[in-house]
C-alpha cells in the first residue's frame, strides 16, 4: 500500500554519469505520477526534463557545479544562466569546499552570490557535502550561504562519500532557523529514515529512491 504523505517532499533525482534520456523520461514520468515536488537532474537533461514535464506542476531541478563545487565561479554562474533559461525552475549549486575549508569565506560568498544572480530569483539551493566539513564549517557555510541570497541549505552531492544526517540536519537547522530551506540528500533509503530526517528540520528531500519510499519498497542503493 502506497503512502503518498512524502511525495510533496520528495526531489526525485537521477544524476548519475550514465543516465540516459530515456532514464531521464522514465524519471519524469515517476515524478508526475507521485506528484513529487521536483526533479533533479544534470544541467545537460534540463531540456528534456522541461519537455517530459510541461503538462504537470513537477518543478525541474539543476545541478551546478556538480559534483565537486571546484569550477570557476563564472562556469557556475553560466550553467546557472543557461539552465534558467532552458526552464529550470530551481538550481541545486555545489559550494567551494576547499575554500570554505582553508576559510576562504569571501570567495565562498561571492561564488554563491554569483550564482544566485545568475539564476535570476529562481530557487538557489546551495550543497554544503557535510561529510567534509566538521561542525564549525557546517555553520560557516549555512550563514555564508544565507548571507548570499541562497534559499536552502543541503547536505550532500551523493559523490562524497556521505550522506544525510540526522545530526546534520538538526545542526543546519539550528543555524539558519526559520530563514531557509534544508533538503537532506545522499543515502535516504528509507520512509521511516526520510520521516525522521522531516521531523529534524528537512523541508525536502533528495533521492533516486522516491517510488520506494513512498511504497514502502526497500531501497537496496541508489543517491
Amino acid at each position: 500500500m502506497q503512502d503518498q504523505s512524502l511525495a510533496p517532499f520528495i526531489d526525485q533525482t537521477l544524476l548519475k554519469p550514465e543516465a540516459t534520456e530515456a532514464q531521464i523520461r522514465k524519471l519524469c514520468a515517476e515524478a508526475m505520477l507521485h506528484r513529487f515536488f521536483a526533479v533533479c537532474v544534470n544541467s545537460s537533461f534540463v531540456e528534456l526534463a522541461v519537455k517530459e514535464l510541461r503538462k504537470s506542476k513537477v518543478k525541474v531541478a539543476s545541478v551546478v557545479g556538480f559534483p565537486l563545487g571546484a569550477s570557476m565561479t563564472l562556469t557556475k554562474a553560466y550553467e546557472a544562466e543557461q539552465s534558467v533559461r532552458l526552464g529550470a525552475q530551481e538550481i541545486d549549486m555545489v559550494l567551494s569546499v576547499g575554500r570554505l575549508i582553508e576559510k576562504d569565506f569571501l570567495f565562498v560568498k561571492k561564488d554563491i552570490s554569483a550564482v544566485v544572480e545568475a539564476s535570476a530569483g529562481k530557487l538557489v539551493k546551495v550543497i554544503l557535502e557535510t561529510s567534509l566539513l566538521n561542525d564549525d564549517e557546517k555553520e560557516s557555510a549555512c550563514q555564508i550561504s544565507l548571507e548570499a541570497g541562497a534559499h536552502f541549505v543541503k547536505t550532500s552531492t551523493g559523490f562524497g562519500g556521505g550522506g544525510a544526517t540526522l545530526a546534520d540536519i538538526q545542526l543546519m537547522r539550528a543555524a539558519v532557523g526559520t530563514r531557509m530551506g534544508i533538503k537532506a540528500s545522499g543515502g535516504v533509503k528509507t520512509r521511516e529514515q526520510a520521516l525522521a530526517l522531516i521531523a529534524a528540520g528537512a523541508t525536502r528531500i533528495g533521492t533516486s529512491s522516491g517510488v520506494e519510499l513512498v511504497r514502502g519498497d526497500e531501497v537496496k542503493g541508489g543517491y
